[in-house]
């Protein structure tokens, strides 16, 4: 009795059709080297050129991804010659197996290659692991097939739409895929647009929502097409979704387009320094479809909704330009030499070296002082000066120039006065009648 293992493989090698797909698996391998090669000496060549551009996190990053561009071109290559490769031993051969699990070996590399070194997340480990190796698996054995036809014929009909267990399946699969491929996609989009040099702030945010906004839809009408859902149908229920938009999210759509216009007009940009009408205020980090970020100088977040920047006045202090004057008031006591104090506290804001002075500036500029008023206890002295940002974080020029003026004072013997009251009582000089 003849062994079945070794009729096949007797079979198999008699074969003219395995030679063929012998062939056709070592001809895309060289095709599929060649191309990856040039490819990656092409990608080596632009990342070289970022990378000298480029420094410190940054430069990892560049490095990091174009390594990870590189792990991917041959088996990306390979797998589209050896498709083409199926489809002609499809169509001119009889069999096409050693093709197709070849093709499957390489689709197992990409998925390996994307869930151990592009993501570190567990979650996409586990899927790429035992949800999309066994389905890789089936088709390179020629099982897809037949799995697809089982689960095609568990369905539910609900009127005139019809659901499959398949159809749900893959559109499970997909769009999961597609989920972590656009998150993957916003996050490294975001990180290349803001490091462009030659974009403004407003631009690199207005140039990041529209590529997140057609991104979001791609990913959408994708996930709708694999569904099987027509997308001609949406028309019908366009009418329907407006009123609800007009309804029901009109808040959300408010802040959208108040977004867009904001980015447009250029009336705030990253890096603002941001006061709101109820005292708020903070540097403004991230500006998102929804809201803004103000970070203040405590750690804290603010999150804005945009529609407030349309609708209600704020303070922007560092939108044109970085400098701003401060006012530092205190008091003196009566008879102080003001001309000889004016010199000294000039001299003190001058001293310092976040302070604006110098001969070159315009005579408003410069630090200067000058009686306020005249207050019961003394004399109200006003000091003014200028600075590159804001009086706060890490620019705590006032606190200083504080301590700065009343060491000068103390070393010339400048009083500041304290609230005296004096009480006079009076006594009566007509005695009381008896």
């Amino acid at each position: 009795m003849d062994n079945p293992v070794f009729t096949i493989v007797t079979s198999t090698l008699e074969s003219s059709d395995f030679y063929l797909q012998l062939l056709a698996v070592g001809v895309t391998a060289l095709c599929s080297w060649l191309v990856s090669r040039f490819l990656k000496k092409l990608i080596h060549k632009v990342s070289t050129g970022d990378e000298e551009k480029a420094a410190g996190k940054i430069k990892s990053r560049v490095g990091s991804a174009t390594s990870y561009l590189r792990d991917f071109i041959f088996p990306v290559t390979n797998v589209i010659f050896l498709g083409v490769a199926v489809a002609v031993s499809k169509e001119f051969f009889e069999e096409k197996w050693l093709v197709q699990f070849v093709q499957g070996l390489n689709f197992l590399s990409i998925v390996y290659i994307a869930a151990t070194r592009v993501s570190t997340g567990t979650g996409v480990r586990y899927f790429a692991f035992f949800v999309l190796s066994p389905i890789i698996l089936f088709y390179a054995v020629g099982l897809l097939d037949e799995l697809i036809e089982i689960l095609e014929s568990v369905s539910v009909n609900l009127g005139n739409i019809k659901f499959t267990l398949y159809a749900l399946a893959r559109t499970t699969i997909f769009g999961t895929v597609l989920f972590w491929m656009g998150r993957l996609s916003n996050r490294k989009g975001r990180e290349f647009i803001r490091r462009r040099d030659t974009l403004t702030n407003t631009t690199k945010e207005l140039v990041l929502k529209a590529f997140q906004i057609g991104l979001f839809i791609l990913i959408a009408l994708v996930i709708l097409q694999i569904a099987g859902i027509d997308l001609t149908a949406l028309v019908v229920f366009g009418g329907a979704i407006g009123v609800g938009l007009g309804f029901g999210l009109q808040q959300i759509a408010s802040n959208f387009i108040s977004g867009i216009i904001i980015l447009l007009d250029r009336s705030i940009a990253i890096g603002d320094y941001i006061e709101l009408e109820d005292g708020r205020a903070g540097v403004l980090r991230e500006l998102t479809m929804r809201s803004a970020t103000l970070e203040t100088f405590d750690g804290k977040d603010i999150m804005v909704p945009n529609e407030r920047f349309i609708t209600t006045a704020f303070v922007n202090w560092t939108h044109d330009h970085q400098k701003q004057r401060y006012p530092i008031v205190f008091e003196v006591a009566y008879g102080t030499d003001l001309e000889k104090l004016f010199t000294i506290l000039r001299d003190v804001a001058a001293s310092h070296p976040k302070v604006l002075s110098g001969d070159d500036l315009p005579i408003e500029e410069r630090p200067d002082a000058e009686v306020q008023a005249f207050n019961d206890s003394g004399i109200e002295i006003l000091l003014e000066f200028w600075m590159e940002g804001v009086d706060d974080g890490k620019n705590r020029v006032g606190g200083d120039l504080l301590f700065m003026i009343y060491q000068a004072l103390q070393e010339n013997n400048i009083v500041i006065p304290f609230p005296q009251r004096e009480v006079v009582i009076k006594e009566n000089s007509q005695k009381p009648s008896v």
